[in-house]
């Protein structure tokens, strides 16, 4: 799959977000090694830190239908600028896989991709 056809399924998700405090909606498509693709959208709370951000709704889509490995991850945010993960995200990307191509794009589908290591360095690991 082109980073540009995940990238259109992640502007799809980010149309479902529920963000009533922030304005922000966040959208992303899960590309797994076996060419599954899942999405998730941020979904806010009133007890901010009750949120949950779009790229781990997408993981833990996977991971509950029985996915563990992951491929590329694209991520599209309603603002100008490029829209990163969290380092929330980055961490739970990196118990998956420590190998994921991340894209990060703005409200007009310009992107630019990335390793997990690039953005994630110091993994935490057991």
């Amino acid at each position: 799959m082109k980073p540009e056809d995940l990238l259109d399924l992640a502007m799809k998700a980010r149309e479902k977000a529920y963000v009533p405090y922030s304005a922000f909606s966040v959208g992303a498509a899960l590309l797994t090694r076996n060419g599954r693709v899942f999405t998730g959208s941020n979904v806010e709370n009133a007890s901010y830190g009750l949120t949950v951000c779009a790229e781990r709704n997408a993981i833990f889509r996977a991971v509950n239908e029985g996915e563990r490995a992951f491929d590329m991850i694209a991520v599209v945010g309603s603002g100008e600028g490029l829209t990163f993960p969290c380092g929330a995200c980055l961490q739970v990307m990196s118990e998956f896989s420590e190998d994921l191509k991340v894209i990060v794009a703005d409200q007009n589908l310009q992107y630019k991709m990335f390793s997990l290591r690039d953005l994630l360095p110091q993994m935490f690991s057991l």
